[in-house]
């Protein structure tokens, strides 16, 4: 069988310029980034505010596991069949990082005959964005530095720097760092640390703003640290908050591509779901919905996190509700939930996916009953996966009273996502509709994450260390209790506790450290041992990428 890259190398792409043209783009909207990816006018939607806005359809997952679910695919997949029905339709996806496409996953573009295009662009550098991001983020720390190397006029304690360095790569060596060493002319000597770009704070404000302003305004509020006698210091006081802006200002336009069939596509901004709020840029779903009847997004990981933080923080921010969601689960997934070892996946193993079942049933939970939204269960279907499973599948869905689809979309494109299509579209059109948020804003932010970890990952409740306690009283105190929750916690399962699979049962979450992104109007809780920097993994996918004299590149799967 033919490889993801492959696949797309081969794809008959169009001009870029049709593709805007499709959704009522003018060339005064569009800047070229070559024949097959532009950026598209911030200015766009302010044009069309008064227009109404399409159906919002959400993609999730159940909890992620390596065996994989094929959210991204099953995404690109259903936008284009939804095209085939006749709905005008525009995917909104986030940019892949360099972290997992050299670490684990070699590609985040969608698979087989349901990809985004110019797969390999997107996935490598694309329109540079990143590396904004990850410039003005660094300019920052650079000024902090250089701030108290120069008098320190702020008195900022050197000890109380919040605000750490990024780069667009999984290396676990710089998790943390010791820095300004060498003498005097050096700078001050100081612990300090990188997150990856996508769990940069100024990657969360940037996906939330709604204008070049806004961006601005939000980056002043930045918090990097706290004074000596304990008042919080932000990038407006350093006055860095404008020049950050400067260096972001042609990456907050939203970046257009396209499907392998032609669906127009927005692919802007990428916070990981595990350590951030995990959806792509606000401005980008929102011009889609402005451009489209039907605008498909997704959200990271499985919907304890990454939807969870849609409805919590995107729509909250963004104003927005969904009309339905789907959520995407597969065979084999639930196997490996049910205990099965990843080198017997291909093995019928019915007693395996009854117990993995439970994880399904607990998202079901989760987007009907604590998100209240109108739900289209995927069944990505693998080679693998026989009758009796598939049945099996099915039937627990079907008694949960839940719609269901098989989605083929990997191996046939749109054709293999109508019967999913058509139940979409149903569901947002025709289904009852009660969208809600998790909890109330003006709880306290214990309490808030309380909730969460009971009603979303089925916790016991939650435990606080120390330094969690003593910085939540501290935000409360500062005028933060009333903002949403963004929790960092392992992917792999719903507790926080990455071997605990399945539907856990009499476990707490950890909250070990708790933090504002003041930008981005968001706390972060950290739970568990979840990491701001990923490690690659002992065989990295940059083993298996290559390029040849042509120019054709391999490997990206």
């Amino acid at each position: 069988m033919k490889t993801d890259i492959e696949i797309a190398q081969e794809a008959k792409i169009k001009p870029i310029k049709e593709i805007a043209e499709s959704v009522g783009l003018e060339e005064k909207d569009i800047y070229y980034y070559g024949p097959y990816k532009a950026k598209v006018n911030i200015d766009v939607y302010n044009r069309l505010k008064d227009k109404k806005d399409g159906k919002l359809i959400l993609v999730t997952a159940i909890t992620p596991t390596p065996a994989g679910e094929g959210k991204t695919t099953t995404t690109v997949g259903l936008g284009d069949a939804l095209n085939k029905l006749g709905k005008k339709t525009m995917i909104a996806l986030r940019e892949p990082s360099l972290g997992p496409v050299f670490g684990i996953k070699g590609g985040a573009a969608g698979g087989g005959y349901a990809q985004v295009v110019p797969m390999e662009d997107i996935n490598l550098h694309f329109t540079g964005d990143f590396h904004a991001i990850g410039a003005a983020n660094n300019l920052l720390a650079a000024m902090i530095d250089n701030h108290i190397y120069q008098g320190n006029a702020l008195k900022i304690d050197p000890r109380r720097i919040a605000w750490r360095r990024c780069v667009d790569m999984n290396d676990r060596q710089l998790r943390f760092v010791v820095d300004g060493l060498g003498g005097k002319a050096n700078g001050v000597p100081r612990e300090d640390g990188y997150d990856i770009t996508v769990a940069s704070e100024v990657m969360a404000a940037f996906c939330l703003s709604q204008n070049l302003t806004d961006l601005k305004e939000r980056l002043s509020k930045i918090i990097i640290g706290y004074t000596y006698d304990g008042k919080p210091v932000t990038a407006g006081d350093l006055k860095t908050h404008g020049a950050m802006a400067v260096l972001l200002k042609e990456a907050l336009n939203p970046n257009l591509v396209q499907t392998i069939e032609g669906t127009p596509a927005f692919v802007h901004g990428g916070p990981f779901a595990n350590i951030a709020h995990g959806c792509n840029s606000l401005i980008a779903t929102k011009t889609a919905l402005k451009l489209s009847d039907y605008c498909v997004t997704e959200a990271g990981f499985g919907a304890d996190l990454g939807a969870e933080k849609f409805v919590d923080i995107k729509c909250r921010q963004g104003g927005l509700k969904p009309d339905a969601a789907v959520l995407v689960a597969s065979v084999r997934a639930l196997k490996l939930h049910g205990g099965v070892d990843k080198r017997n996946l291909g093995e019928e193993n019915l007693e395996a996916l009854e117990k993995g079942m439970d994880n399904l049933q607990k998202h079901i939970e989760n987007i009907t009953e604590k998100f209240g939204l109108p739900l289209v269960v995927a069944v990505n279907r693998f080679p693998g996966d026989t009758e009796a499973e598939l049945n099996m599948v099915l039937d627990v869905c079907n008694k949960a009273k839940v719609p269901v689809a098989l989605s083929e979309v990997f191996s046939k494109g749109s054709e293999g996502g109508i019967d999913l299509a058509e139940k979409v579209v149903r569901a947002a059109e025709k289904g009852k509709n009660h969208f809600k948020f998790v909890y109330p804003l003006e709880a306290g932010i214990k309490q808030k994450i309380e909730i969460i970890a009971h009603e979303i990952y089925g916790a016991d409740g939650a435990d606080f260390t120390k330094e969690a306690e003593k910085e939540i009283a501290n935000l409360e105190t500062l005028g933060y209790k009333n903002l949403p929750i963004c929790m960092a916690k392992t992917q792999y399962s719903l507790s926080d506790n990455p071997k605990l699979l399945g539907r856990p049962k009499d476990f707490k979450i950890t909250v070990r450290q708790v933090k504002v992104s003041a930008s981005a109007g968001f706390i972060v809780a950290l739970t568990g041992e979840i990491m701001t920097l990923p490690g690659l993994p002992k065989a990295p996918a940059a083993e298996r990428i290559d390029i040849d004299e042509s120019g054709r590149i391999t490997g990206l799967f």
